[in-house]
Parts: C-alpha cells; structure tokens; sequence
C-alpha cells in the first residue's frame, strides 16, 4: 500500500467496470478510502446490477482499503446528492471526484433520436454537474479537492457516429475549465482526462472489424500476428488498457498536483499527453465592416490557406 492519497476520500463514478474500476482499485492502494458508484448497467444506459461495485468493493476489502458501494444513477439531482451522500456517511468527507461513468447510444445525426441524443447528455454532462455541484460545496468549505473529469478524443476532435456522445464530451471540456476557474482560489483543482481503454463501450465495435482495423493502422507491433491475437489482446492493442488511466488519475488527485487546474490531458497506453488550450490560430482585420466580395478574396489566402475538408465530398459515381 502507498501513502499518496493517505487519509483522503475518493468518489469514482461508473466504478465497476473497466477505467473505473482501475481507478478505484488505484487510490485505495495509495490509501484513499473509495465510494465505488456503479449502476451496474449495460453500455446503453438500461438495466442496473448491485454487482459490479459490491465486487469493486469486495476486492478492495481483500487488499486492505476500506470502499463503500453506491448504485445511485448519476442523471439526476437526487442521484448525485446520494453519490456524495454516501462518501460522507461512511468516510465523513469528500476529497476526490472521479466523474467517470458513461454509456453510448451511437447513430448518425440524421437517424438520430431525440430519446438517444438526451439518454447520453444525461448520462456524461448532466451526471457530470449533478456529481460535482454537491462535492464542490463540500469541497469549498473544506477548502481543498481535486475533480477529474472524463471527456473523450470524440469531444476533442469528433466522431461521425457520435454527435450526443461528441457533443456532451465537448461540453464536459467547457465545464472543466469553468470549475477550475471558479474553485481554484478554495485550493480544488478541476481537470480532465481523454483516456483510450478496451472498455465495455469500445468493445462494442465487431472483432473482425477490430482486426481489420488493427491491419490498417498499423496498431500491431513488428512480427505479431493480428490473426493470433486473443479477442482481449487485439482491443488492448488498438484502445490501452484501461489500467493505463489510473496512474495519471491518482496523480492528479494527490497535493502534488496542486498547480495543476484547468487542464485536459489524453492517455493511450504508456502515452500521456498535454491537450493544448484553445488559441487564436490566425486573425483578418480592416477599418471597417468585411464584405462578403472581401471575404470570397482574402479568406482563401489567410484564415482558409491549408485547411483540409476532415470529410470531403464524394466523387459523381
């Protein structure tokens, strides 16, 4: 057992399975008392098992931490209340927010329906407020605490299949930054991370697509058969392992972090990277209001020189 997180009190979200549950098990081992959140759901949100956290829990116990199990829903107020409640209740603080859980619900934009697109806000942004406005009170007055939360390269860059999921992983960046912002002079820090796992939800893609993937990207070293590789082998080699988060996550959530608010940071395997901040890339000015007969002229050879189209139009068949 080490000492970093010695005396504090962590809450994870979505804890049973997968990043979470790497998360959990890595903060109790660094003494961190954990509330293991879990719905115990399937990735599309239905469902709920006691299960997946009781054994989180369970398996913490058997090392030598002390864990807590909660089965409240993260979409609602009244969710996350009880969530921050039960840290509380059992632990008599709260120190750490991992605001983790998530399913998907993935369709093009234009089949979409408005049930999938406010199933998964809920989940991701609605749950990520519901958790953190309880915990930043407690927080505040006790005058230190670290929340990460979770966002995803689908928010940083987009996915065509995932405008809800997209769409509330950009948000979660926004919301981040305004926490930290807000809750940095009471000595809490708000961060997030990207993180690439073979989780649940990425295995959801076919594995024969996922070998085909694997070829096309190049994803496998020199001399491996893709072919050979076990089913859990090949999403470990295209996604991480979900165990790759958790070191960054206790980090981020011990004193030593204390200078570090704000930011977003992704992982893929022994990969860790600092996402740069948004930043004014190039600007255009004049005296006076532009023309649209202006713009057709200078923005093809200043703000629209190199940029490339991420998904250009098809060729006439």
């Amino acid at each position: 057992m080490g000492e970093r997180l010695l005396g504090k009190v962590a809450v994870i979200t979505g804890a049973g399975r997968g990043i979470g549950r790497e998360m959990a098990l890595a903060m109790a081992a660094e003494g961190a008392k954990v509330v293991v959140n879990d719905l115990g759901g399937g990735t599309d949100g239905t469902s709920a098992s006691k299960g997946p956290s009781d054994e989180v829990v369970a398996e913490i116990k058997s090392l030598g931490g002390e864990a807590a199990s909660n089965y409240d829903s993260v979409t609602t107020e009244e969710g996350g209340a009880a969530i921050i409640k039960t840290a509380v209740d059992n632990f008599g603080r709260v120190d750490i927010l991992v605001n983790n859980a998530g399913i998907l619900r993935d369709r093009m934009i234009w089949n979409m329906t408005e049930e999938e697109w406010e199933t998964v806000i809920k989940v991701h942004l609605y749950g990520h407020f519901h958790c953190t406005k309880p915990a930043a009170a407690l927080m505040r007055e006790q005058k230190g605490g670290r929340i990460i939360n979770m966002t995803s390269a689908s928010g940083l860059y987009g996915n065509a299949g995932q405008p809800n999921y997209s769409g509330a992983k950009a948000g979660v960046i926004g919301f981040t930054k305004s926490c930290a912002l807000a809750l940095g002079k009471y000595g809490v820090t708000a961060n997030a991370i990207s993180p690439s796992g073979s989780t649940r939800l990425m295995r959801t893609m076919p594995t024969d697509k996922a070998r085909d993937l694997a070829k096309r990207r190049g994803l496998v070293p020199v001399g491996v058969d893709v072919d050979a590789l076990s089913e859990d082998e090949l999403f470990d080699v295209i996604f991480g392992s979900p165990a790759d988060i958790a070191p960054l996550a206790v980090y981020l959530s011990s004193d030593e972090a204390i200078n570090i608010n704000g930011q977003v940071f992704a992982v893929f395997g022994s990969k860790i990277a600092l996402i740069a901040p948004t930043v004014e890339l190039k600007s255009i000015h004049k005296l006076g209001r532009w023309t649209q007969d202006e713009l057709s002229v200078v923005v093809p050879q200043t703000l629209g020189f190199g940029l490339v189209n991420p998904a250009p139009p098809e060729s006439p068949k």
